[in-house]
């Protein structure tokens, strides 16, 4: 394997694991519009953020260790998918649910093969 492929497979999960805490943050800013005042704006957009921070720490442990960010960012998408399931035709949960499920498997799967690219020692 090339030393390009290895490098774009190192910082792939990484970048893309950023880019993906930024967009789940963005669901953090309905919170703006609900008329809390300072201190109540200010409680409700840190308890929104809990998931960013969860990913972050995730990303931060699958900086270190690629085989756990596999892991972790698997067991948020499995987490997500279990908590906001609602009953009803399997089609219409899969439509709203793919954006915020598939990122993860898919950050799982380049944090995966980084791991395994790495030479052996």
């Amino acid at each position: 394997m090339s030393d390009t492929t290895r490098r774009l497979l190192y910082w792939a999960p990484r970048v893309l694991g950023i880019l993906f805490a930024l967009f789940v943050s963005i669901f953090a800013l309905d919170v703006f519009g609900q008329g809390y005042g300072f201190w109540g704006t200010l409680q409700a957009l840190l308890i929104h953020l809990i998931p960013v921070y969860i990913l972050l720490i995730a990303l931060a442990i699958g900086w270190r260790w690629e085989w756990a960010g596999a892991l972790l960012f698997t067991g948020f998408a499995v987490a997500y998918l279990v908590t906001a399931w609602n009953p009803g035709p399997i089609a219409s949960n899969l439509v709203w649910m793919w954006p915020i499920a598939v990122p993860p498997l898919l950050l799982a799967l380049l944090f995966l093969l980084s791991w395994r690219t790495h030479p052996q020692t």
